[in-house]
């Protein structure tokens, strides 16, 4: 069952409504997923993920995804990215079908997965430099990136002498690189603490507010899903299927003390009401073939 919320997210003067690209270079992207299905071999069986998923994500919006573990939330993200092919359905990118890993995606995990070695300035470079973009573009680029995310004083700074938020923000960064127009989210604030959480998804609230990149955020916490989200999609226990899918009428950009109003209180509830217990019969060490590296492969 898929309900409505009540009403379409209303941007505040300045602010670009869901849908448009503020500051991005090209215009974010539209994502359409129709009858995904997703599976994985268990011993002689095969353990369904995801069964049946339809959702369209317009885009310039933020979408979060909510769920118990297990749900296939992370798989979701995964065949958006052409990371994982889908036992049935089809993926667009606007109108172009998702058949492998594509540039203009850019994924964050929930531990950042930063080189050791290398500066922030240079972790951020890394993926332009992959991609063979001459000296200059890259140095205005991290330059942007750095202000966007507010690392400037770090740049030269190692992964290792980073806080953990810091750490976050140079992946978001290194993500944004390319320009991408989607970036996917895997549960990449649930290893800060309460208050860095909090200051940290304002600071993302702002920097969509200055690129306009189509967002796909995996969370396993209901506020924050309300707070950044322009809508907020409930999947069911495993074999995912989409049980909500509510639009949150919060003006933009928002606050924290916003999460007081009574429309966050009701798609709190509402959100729990369609929350259900997990299946625990997958186990944590499951693979599937030609999936060994755990940065692909998460099972929620």
């Amino acid at each position: 069952m898929t309900i409505s919320g009540v009403g379409t997210p209303r941007p505040t003067a300045g602010m670009s409504a869901p849908g448009s690209s503020a500051s991005a270079a090209a215009p974010a992207a539209r994502i359409g997923l129709r009858d995904v299905a997703v599976s994985f071999p268990h011993g002689p069986d095969r353990i369904e993920a995801l069964d049946g998923i339809d959702l369209e994500i317009a885009g310039g919006s933020v979408v979060a995804l909510i769920g118990p573990n297990g749900c296939g939330k992370s798989t979701v993200l995964r065949v958006i990215a052409g990371l994982l092919a889908p036992d049935r359905g089809t993926v667009e990118l606007d109108d172009d079908p998702v058949t492998g890993p594509d540039p203009r995606v850019g994924l964050v995990f929930q531990e950042p997965r930063l080189l050791p070695w290398r500066s922030v300035a240079d972790n951020v470079t890394y993926p332009m430099e992959l991609a063979g973009w001459p000296s200059a573009r890259r140095d205005r680029r991290r330059r942007e990136l750095l202000h966007a995310v507010g690392l400037e004083s770090a740049a030269a700074a190692r992964p290792s002498q980073l806080s953990g938020g810091m750490r976050q923000r140079a992946s978001i960064a290194r993500a944004l690189a390319l320009e991408p127009r989607v970036l996917l989210m895997d549960e990449p604030f649930s290893a800060l603490d309460a208050l860095t959480r909090e200051r940290f998804n304002v600071e993302m609230q702002k920097l969509h507010a200055r690129t306009g990149t189509t967002i796909v955020l995996v969370t396993h916490s209901i506020a924050e899903a309300i707070f950044l989200g322009d809508r907020v999609v409930v999947l069911t226990p495993r074999p995912g299927r989409v049980a909500a899918d509510l639009r949150i009428d919060l003006l933009r950009p928002r606050a924290w003390e916003a999460m007081d109003e009574a429309v966050v209180s009701t798609t709190a509830k509402a959100i729990r009401t369609y929350l259900g217990p997990a299946d625990d019969t997958l186990p944590d060490d499951l693979t599937p073939p030609d999936r060994r590296d755990h940065d692909l492969w998460v099972g929620e």
